[in-house]
């Protein structure tokens, strides 16, 4: 089976891991301070703040922002739950703007077209490892006073005209098993605000200044330095990591670009994708729809995923959720239909890519 990620742990790191652990400092301390540093530096902003999990991350920055009753935070309705759960979570309304299928992330005219009276916060998602088009969304967000919060969670050092994703507005970065970065569980915020970083340093460690000297209500949303042990030396190799999913990504790419059935992704311009997914869509003129596709892939041995099969709040538990607004979003739900993610991971060799890509070509031909 070509699985479609796969972790490997450095030497580096367990050699990291050992010395926290014979350290007896397994909390967060002079570790997780270290990673902090160097991920403020990789993303390019003063402060980074590092959390248990990338939901985490995105709940305590909607929290920073001490938003009051049927305030609205508008974002992607093609992302993972976590994005909708953490407006719930923070006691904010979630609205929704739709996708444009070039970059699978949100559409910055459908997201001005949604903008109301009740709006505080704009959430664009960066999906995939490429930015949304942050070009306009970011000056959209200044035009009409409203925060804005970055869903990074796949977009590690994905950058747009030369700027890291999570560096203009509140960025938030999930380290789970299967990130490009990452510690097992463990997220990242990211900030140029003084004062958001200061809330975010409070509300992770249960709202207390110093020992016993409580500010506000907060929470243990605290990572642990043998977590931060593990992320350290990726971020040293991180170039060359996304440099191997890059050719892994060209050459499925040029594999499939004249297949009919297959529509392939693409790196927009300037924009640096760092391709922590290679989705396609199943076109009209595939010979077979997608499950059968994947159900194709599987007898031969290819690893795949549906990130995402529905749109976000096209479940039965959001349903009657007064805090979920679902504004229609035609073109997410034509594209949770036809997409499906293949290996592109750096662990690939050039034999394995092609395999990817023959299957894929053999499944969508009749």
């Amino acid at each position: 089976m070509i699985p479609i990620s796969s972790v490997r742990i450095s030497e580096e790191a367990e050699r990291l891991a050992v010395e926290v652990i014979r350290s007896g400092m397994l909390a967060q301390g002079p570790m997780v301070a270290r990673l902090e540093r160097e991920f403020a530096e990789f993303v390019g902003v003063s402060h980074a703040v590092a959390v248990n999990n990338g939901t985490t991350a995105l709940i305590a920055a909607v929290q920073a922002l001490d938003l009051q009753p049927g305030d609205e935070v508008i974002t992607s309705p093609f992302t993972f739950v976590a994005t909708l759960n953490a407006i719930l979570e923070a006691g904010a309304v979630a609205r929704f703007a739709d996708i444009r299928e070039d970059d699978f992330c949100v559409d910055p005219d459908a997201l001005e077209a949604a903008v109301g009276e009740r709006t505080k916060v704009l959430m664009p998602v960066h999906l995939y490892g490429q930015t949304a088009d942050m070009d306009r969304i970011a000056p959209l967000a200044q035009r009409h006073g409203l925060a804005l919060i970055e869903d990074t969670a796949q977009a590690h050092g994905a950058t747009i005209n030369g700027r890291a994703a999570g560096s203009f507005g509140i960025g938030t970065f999930s380290f789970y098993g299967t990130k490009n970065i990452t510690t097992g569980e463990g997220g990242m915020i990211t900030t140029n605000d003084d004062t958001i970083a200061d809330r975010l340093r409070l509300l992770r460690n249960q709202g207390m200044r110093q020992r016993y000297q409580y500010e506000m209500a907060g929470n243990n949303y605290r990572l642990t330095d043998l977590q931060a042990a593990l992320a350290i030396p990726q971020l040293t190799v991180y170039e060359e990591l996304v440099k191997r999913r890059k050719e892994n990504a060209a050459r499925l790419t040029a594999a499939l670009r004249d297949v009919p059935g297959v529509r392939v992704p693409t790196e927009l311009p300037g924009r640096s994708h760092v391709w922590h997914q290679y989705t396609v869509l199943i076109t009209d003129e595939s010979a077979r729809d997608r499950d059968e596709v994947i159900r194709l892939l599987g007898e031969r041995g290819i690893g795949c995923g549906i990130y995402y099969p529905k749109v976000v709040y096209d479940y039965d538990c959001y349903a009657n959720n007064p805090n979920v607004v679902a504004d229609p979003a035609p073109v997410a739900e034509r594209v949770a239909a036809r997409c499906i993610s293949l290996p592109v991971h750096q662990h690939l060799t050039d034999s394995e890519v092609d395999q990817v890509a023959e299957a894929v070509r053999a499944a969508v031909t009749a």
